[in-house]
């Protein structure tokens, strides 16, 4: 679907070839020759579609959605205590015969449990709840990165077909002017050094789009690797809408952020963690119970019952409990610089986002306002003095091309614009509206 850039450049540039004509016509019956007409009916690829398709369909996407999964299953194996032990033992058998008439043989079940220091399983199931939710917001975060990278390589690519429409219509222009050219050449009114600069001017253009076309090549390639599809598929024509307006304040971008962004909760969560991952390490140097019950039955006499109750003795405390609580302490202060740094590596994102997209509205409307304008100006103004020879050919063709290089610019500052917005939608946690 043609943009309204599009149309405007191309109402301009067929207003040039009209009078392009009418000077060929006036000079030389043969006229111009027009231009071929291309093919631009292509199947539209949505935005909308390329994100929902890269949602359902990234694997690395589904990699984290999978972490959350077996950190949300690890929950209540913290919290359960140690399975009980059940074992049966056959006593006093003796040697000659292995019977059961002796006083002192006996067949004993056993049943076993060790009871763990209160909060011990409660602390290290606090720590794996938390780092349940921090994977939960890591999917959301990875999410929200996903759709950031579909989006720019999405504009990136918009902004290639918009930048080869130019291209090429810029070049259909050119060969008018090499058929200009080659008329007054042939009447006696024009140079064979026009004719050369002509040819040279549509074969450099003609590089570029074959090079441009490349470029698109290997950005639907990406493109497809994103959203789960095969390298090859063609992707069709792209969405690029006009660039928007200013965003809000860096500071309240930053709010936002700090507020919402899943990456910043997920930091915090697994600063919880490792608060009761330090807790629970604490409580390692005190006791844990373990309760017995034995049944004994013997052959040739009463059965008899037995308990017992013991406890854990932290022998090596200094090689290992006491290490357990430096380690849970690093890491809890680990967990906390990271939390700074990537607050910190947010609002630098921020910051740098909001510039940008400040950057590429200011120089859109610059172009759109004044720049171009003022190209398209010269570029009448050059034909009109080369009607009457005041300049020379290639006065008129620079002047085209600098239209050409304006109208591609233009253009990469509003795929630039919306880049910057989708990263900064990204930092606060998905698409959201961030334009006031």
């Amino acid at each position: 679907m043609p943009s309204v850039t599009h149309a405007r450049v191309s109402r301009m540039k067929g207003g040039i070839r009209r009078g392009i004509r009418c000077f060929a016509w006036a000079v030389a019956a043969s006229g111009a020759v027009a231009s071929p007409s291309r093919a631009q009916e292509r199947d539209t690829l949505h935005l909308a579609d390329a994100v929902a398709a890269a949602r359902g369909a990234n694997p690395m996407l589904r990699v984290a959605r999978l972490r959350a999964d077996a950190a949300r299953a690890r929950v209540p194996q913290m919290g359960a205590p140690p399975d009980p032990v059940v074992s049966f033992r056959l006593g006093n058998r003796p040697l000659d015969g292995f019977g059961a008439g002796e006083r002192m043989t006996m067949n004993t079940l056993q049943l076993q449990q060790t009871l763990p220091w209160p909060g011990k399983l409660g602390f290290a199931e606090a720590r794996a709840a938390h780092l349940a939710v921090a994977e939960e917001l890591a999917v959301l975060d990875a999410e929200a990165a996903l759709v950031r990278r579909v989006k720019a390589v999405y504009f990136e690519l918009a902004f290639e077909d918009r930048a080869l429409d130019i291209m090429r219509d810029t070049r259909d222009l050119l060969r008018e002017f090499l058929d200009v050219s080659n008329t007054l050449y042939a009447v006696g009114t024009g140079l064979q050094n026009d004719v050369l600069q002509a040819q040279v001017a549509v074969a450099t253009m003609t590089e570029d789009i074959a090079a441009a076309e490349q470029t698109r090549l290997a950005m639907a390639a990406r493109l497809n690797a994103l959203l789960g599809r095969e390298p090859e598929r063609t992707v069709g024509a792209l969405e690029l809408p006009a660039a928007g307006e200013s965003l809000p304040a860096v500071t309240d971008l930053m709010a936002l952020a700090a507020e919402r962004r899943p990456a910043l909760r997920a930091a915090r969560e697994r600063i919880r963690a490792a608060e009761s991952a330090y807790e629970g390490a604490r409580r390692a140097l005190y006791p844990d119970l373990r309760l017995g019950a034995d049944y004994a039955h013997r052959p040739r006499f009463a059965d008899m019952l037995s308990f017992s109750v013991g406890v854990s003795i932290p022998l090596w405390a200094g090689s290992r409990q006491l290490p357990m609580r430096d380690e849970a302490f690093a890491w809890h202060a680990a967990a906390e610089a990271a939390e700074l740094e990537l607050l910190n590596e947010t609002y630098a994102r921020i910051a740098e986002a909001r510039a940008e997209s400040d950057r590429a509205l200011r120089l859109h409307d610059l172009y759109a306002t004044s720049i171009l304008p003022q190209a398209r100006a010269a570029v009448e103004s050059s034909l009109s003095a080369y009607r009457v020879g005041e300049v020379d050919f290639m006065t008129l063709v620079q002047s085209e091309l600098t239209v050409n290089r304006y109208e591609i610019e233009r253009v990469r500052l509003t795929a630039a614009y919306h880049t910057a917005v989708a990263e900064i939608e990204a930092l606060l946690g998905g698409e959201t509206e961030v334009v006031r």
